[in-house]
This record gives structure tokens, sequence and C-alpha cells, in this order.
């Protein structure tokens, strides 16, 4: 198992000059992210996949021992704050529970029965996606958990760091990322786990693509929470709308924080009809200006409209 080996090349690495030794570190994290390449079809499958069995109910599910599990949760950690993905519907199935996220307990990962009581107690549907992941690709419980999962039905994406594994055989969408040694041997926080968080960004951001909560590359289902999200969601109201601070910020604050809602109603488009048209574009933001162009009801949204959709001040 390569992840395991020790590199002929770094076999001194303890003895190297320190500069030397950072680059070469370095220099192994960039070829763990040039890596994924040979994989973007794979991951590409697997967030349309994703995106079509979730809904507006299904669950993404990550799951994971040590490392792997510890970086899996740091991906779904984000959904809320950075899309407003609900709380409810991300769920961390982790080796050793909860203490593990922040404490390593790494004879949790053999625990076979925890796994499968686990996936029971979060009554899969075929809405949900289950995302495991584990760099040697034969931990026992990421495996157990993946392949319950799909007994229930579940879209399964399996990501792993060595090739011809169990965790890849079992699952829908298998994802291989042939990083090879690490620098330190069996030290996946590195090579692996780089490669692992950023396959999980584009995987997660990929869906949340999809889904329409981002519009011409900006967060918009992002809540404002804060003053510093608060100014971030102002100014992406005045540039979708193309009107200024002042008029966003009223617009947003009408729109009790909903940014495409202020975005809407800084066109001119009133509260009841903008509620209307993102529910039934299911808050689509590109939808919901094809919908209102067809009519003649809101002018300044039929009007002359640049690529983005909105209308020219």
């Amino acid at each position: 198992m390569a992840t395991e080996e020790v590199d002929p090349r770094f076999a001194d690495l303890d003895a190297w000059p320190l500069a030397s030794a950072m680059e070469a570190m370095w220099e192994g994290q960039l070829a763990a992210v040039a890596a994924i390449g040979h994989a973007l079809p794979a991951i590409t499958a697997a967030a349309d996949a994703a995106k079509a069995a979730l809904g507006d109910r299904g669950r993404i599910v990550y799951v994971g021992a040590g490392t792997s599990g510890r970086v899996a949760v740091q991906d779904g950690a984000e959904l809320m704050p950075t899309f407003a993905w609900p709380r409810e519907r991300v769920r961390f199935i982790v080796a050793g529970g909860d203490s593990a996220f922040v404490t390593s307990i790494e004879g949790a990962e053999d625990d076979v029965d925890a796994a499968v009581t686990q996936i029971n107690a979060a009554r899969l549907t075929p809405h949900d996606v289950v995302i495991a992941v584990a760099a040697s690709g034969t931990t026992p419980f990421t495996v157990a958990a993946l392949q319950q999962a799909g007994s229930f039905g579940a879209v399964t994406i399996g990501i792993a760091n060595n090739p011809g594994t169990t965790l890849l055989a079992s699952a829908n969408f298998p994802i291989l990322i042939e990083t090879g040694r690490e620098l330190i041997a069996g030290s996946t926080r590195m090579k692996a786990g780089t490669a692992q968080k950023v396959v999980l960004n584009l995987i997660s951001s990929g869906i949340m693509l999809r889904l329409g909560r981002v519009y011409r590359g900006m967060m918009v289902n992002m809540p404002p929470t804060n003053a510093k999200l608060k100014r971030r969601a102002e100014a992406m109201v005045a540039q979708i709308a193309h009107c200024d601070p002042q008029h966003a910020a009223r617009s947003l604050e009408q729109a009790e924080g909903d940014i495409k809602t202020a975005v809407l109603l800084a066109l001119g488009v009133d509260r009841d009809d903008a509620d209307a048209v993102l529910k039934s574009c299911d808050g689509n933001l590109r939808r919901v200006f094809a919908e209102l162009a067809k009519g003649d009801r809101h002018p300044k949204v039929t009007a002359e409209r640049r690529p983005s959709g909105a209308v020219k001040s």
C-alpha cells in the first residue's frame, strides 16, 4: 500500500537542512493536488448524481476515521455558512463519535459494529448521499459504513488514495486519487489528506452550483450572520441589481437578510411575487430572471439585460 511505504528519496529527510525538507514537503503538496486531475471525470459524475438524488430533503452524510474523518467533517461544517445548507441535512459518521473531531481515537477505525449502528440510526433513503473517505481504502469502519449505506439505496461515493481497494469497489461512485508514498511514511495528513480536502471541496461546491446556491460566482445563499457578511451581502445585491449601496442595504433589510429576495426587491419586484417566483424556480436566480423576463410585469427586469441577468442602471 503506497501510502504506508517509505519513499527511498526521503529516507533521510530528518537529516536534511530544514529549508530543503520544507521545499520537498511543499512539492509533495503540489503533487497531491496534481494527482486529482485524472479523477475529474469521476468527481463530476459523483457530484451530478448527488445533486439528482438530494432533491429538497436528501442529506449529505460524511463518513471517515482518523485524519480522513476530520477532513470530511471540515468540508461538511462549511456547508451552512457558505451555502445556507440546512444543518439537519448534513450528518457526520466518524469512528469514535463526536470526540474524534478533535481527538485522535485511532482504535475506533476497526469497529465495524459501530459503523453499522450509526448508519442504521441515520435512517438513510435513496435521497441521501454518503461520502466515505479513507486514504488506505481499507479502513474497516469506513468500508462497513459505506456498504451498509448502499443497502438502503443511498448514493455512495468512495474516496481513496490507493487503487484496487474495498472502499472503491463498494461505492456507486469510486474516486481514486493516487497520491503515492508520503514523505513521512503513513502520515496521510499530508499528501493524501490534502488531495482528499480538494476533492471534497470540488464535490460539495459542484453540488451547490447545480442546486442554484451560487450565482455569477457569488454565494447568494450565504446567511449574513455578522457585520462582515452583511457588508458582503449588500455588495452582492448592489452588483447583481446594479443599484447603489444604500438601496441594496434597504432591500436586504426588507428581505430579512435573504440575498436572492433582496435582489428582486431592489429590481422593483414586490415581495409576494419575489417569494413566489423564487419558490417556483427552486431558488435558482438564473431561472428566476428567465421566468420574469417572459412577461411585462416588471419592466426593470425585462429591460435590456446584461449576461449576468441584471439590468443596466
